[in-house]
C-alpha cells in the first residue's frame, strides 16, 4: 500500500528556514575558505577546519529543519540516533576534504572540480544517510534517475560555489557563492525527497529497540546545538578572526619595525648657528 507523503506540512515555513540555515553555513564556510587562501600555510588549516564545520553543520541543520515538515499520514516518523548523528560527521569530513583540496591547491581547474565533486558527494551522502536513519512503518524506495539528478545538482552547484568563493571578490560575489551553495543543498534535498516512495507495512510493526529511536518531536531541540555553533562561528569570523589562526585579530602595520634613527644635522650647521647667535 502506498503511503501518503507530505513534504510541506507547514507550508513554505520549513523550506525557507532550511534554505536560510544552509545559506548561513555556506556563507561562513566559504568565507573561511577565502581567508585561508590569504593566510600563511601555518594558519590555513584553522580556517579550513572552521569552514568545513560551518558548511557541514549548515547542511545537517538544513536537512532536519526541512524534515520537520515531512510526514507520512498513515504512520508516525522517528529517527535512528546513531545514523542521525553519523550524518553530521560524514558531512563535516567529506566537505572538509573538498575545501581542504581547494584551500591548499588554490583555484586551479583540477582542484575546483575535485573539491567540488567531493563536497557535493558529502552533501548527498549526508542526505541519504539521514533518510536511511528515518524510522517509519514502511519500506522506502527511490527513483534512481531522480537520485542521480540530486547528486549531480549537489556536485555542480558546490563546484560553482567554491569557484566563486576563491575567484571573485566583493560582497556581492560572496553573497552569490553562499546562495549557490544553499541552492545546492536545498535543491539536492527536495530532488531526493521527490525520488522517495513509501510502501506501508501491513500489519504495522514497531522498532526492536525504542532506546535508539529519536521521536520527530525532538528534532527541533536537537538543532539548537548546531544553530548555536553557526552563530558562534559567525561572531568569531566577524569580531576576532585571529582566534582561528592563533594570531592577533588586528595587527599594527608598524609593529616589529626597527626604530629609524633621526637624521643627523649637516656638518657645520651647529657652528654657523652659534656664530649667527654671537653676531646677534
Amino acid at each position: 500500500m502506498q503511503g501518503t507523503v507530505d513534504g510541506f506540512t507547514y507550508g513554505l515555513v520549513t523550506p525557507v528556514a532550511a534554505f536560510l540555515m544552509a545559506a548561513l553555513g555556506a556563507a561562513l564556510g566559504l568565507r573561511c575558505t577565502t581567508r585561508s587562501l590569504r593566510t600563511k600555510r601555518g594558519g590555513r588549516a584553522g580556517w579550513l577546519a572552521l569552514g568545513s564545520l560551518s558548511i557541514g553543520s549548515g547542511v545537517w541543520t538544513m536537512h532536519f529543519v526541512a524534515m520537520t515538515g515531512f510526514t507520512v499520514r498513515e504512520t508516525p516518523v522517528s529517527y535512528d540516533k546513531p545514523l542521525t548523528f553519523a550524518g553530521l560527521a560524514v558531512a563535516v569530513v567529506m566537505i572538509g576534504i573538498g575545501i581542504f583540496i581547494v584551500g591548499y591547491r588554490g583555484a586551479t581547474r583540477m582542484a575546483l572540480i575535485t573539491g567540488g565533486t567531493i563536497t557535493g558527494l558529502g552533501i548527498a551522502s549526508m542526505h541519504y544517510l539521514g533518510m536511511a536513519g528515518m524510522r517509519v512503518d514502511a519500506r522506502l524506495a527511490y527513483d534512481t534517475p531522480l537520485v542521480a539528478l540530486s547528486v549531480v545538482i549537489a556536485g555542480c552547484a558546490a563546484t560553482g560555489a567554491l569557484w566563486a568563493a576563491v575567484t571573485l571578490r566583493g560582497t556581492l560575489a560572496s553573497l552569490g557563492a553562499s546562495v549557490l551553495m544553499a541552492v545546492a543543498v536545498t535543491g539536492m534535498h527536495y530532488t531526493g525527497m521527490a525520488a522517495l516512495n513509501v510502501h506501508l507495512h501491513l500489519p504495522p510493526t514497531l522498532p526492536s529497540d525504542l532506546a535508539d529511536v529519536l521521536p520527530a518531536e525532538m528534532i527541533g531541540p536537537m538543532l539548537v546545538g548546531p544553530g548555536c555553533f553557526l552563530l558562534l562561528a559567525a561572531l568569531v569570523l566577524l569580531f576576532d578572526p585571529g582566534a582561528v589562526t592563533g594570531g592577533p585579530a588586528r595587527r599594527d602595520p608598524r609593529a616589529g619595525r626597527r626604530p629609524q634613527p633621526s637624521p643627523e644635522p649637516a656638518r657645520g650647521t651647529g657652528r654657523q648657528d652659534a656664530g649667527s647667535l654671537r653676531r646677534r
